[in-house]
């Protein structure tokens, strides 16, 4: 599955640069991360600029998070899927990346972020962003959705943080924000760098 799956990534990333799979892993592995992520209690404010300008800014970002483990469970699957597309994205596209580096991302009500890019303005080594969701029993007025926008700011999507879905997309490429959240949202968030080391 795995194979395939990263195939029609590779795919969509070539053709549009972004791609929204419902359905993307297995519930059973959504299942145990969001367990993982609603048992997780050190979770810190995220910040909106590289580790040398780190700031908090409760105006533009509100969400809390913490960084993944390999802890031989739901983390390490995760990781392991992701090591194995990283791998496929450099052999396919020759794009060098080194690492991947996520978090799980916890949106209170009330939460948001507002539009920003992935990759900082001094520098370029975030390429590819994966975001996935967690969330059972999302519906409509839950809000939180991912926004995305084009080079020219145009819109793109709109995706709800429905359980199992997963977006990727160019992280230098397109502009996005997360609506405000009107009840606990979950999900894992991260990036194929090009560096090999954490922000």
């Amino acid at each position: 599955m795995s194979k395939k799956l990263y195939k029609k990534i590779t795919d969509e990333l070539v053709n549009s640069g972004y791609i929204i799979i419902p359905h993307a892993m297995h519930n059973s592995l959504q299942s145990q991360l969001l367990t993982e992520a609603k048992e997780t209690t050190n979770y810190k404010k995220a910040s909106i600029a590289r580790a040398v300008n780190k700031q908090i800014d409760s105006e533009k970002r509100r969400d809390s998070i913490r960084w993944l483990d390999r802890d031989d469970g739901a983390q390490s699957e995760f990781l392991n899927f992701t090591d194995g597309l990283g791998k496929y994205l450099n052999r396919e596209l020759f794009i060098g990346i080194q690492y991947f580096e996520s978090h799980f991302a916890i949106y209170e009500e009330g939460d948001f972020y507002e539009t920003h890019l992935d990759d900082f303005k001094d520098s370029k080594n975030r390429v590819v962003t994966i975001v996935y969701y967690l969330n059972e029993n999302w519906v409509n007025g839950d809000g939180g959705e991912l926004v995305v926008y084009d080079e020219k700011n145009n819109f793109l999507a709109k995706v709800a943080p429905h359980a199992d879905t997963m977006v990727i997309f160019l992280s230098d490429i397109f502009p996005h924000e997360v609506l405000k959240a009107n009840k606990i949202r979950y999900s894992v968030a991260g990036w194929f760098r090009l560096d090999g080391s954490v922000s």
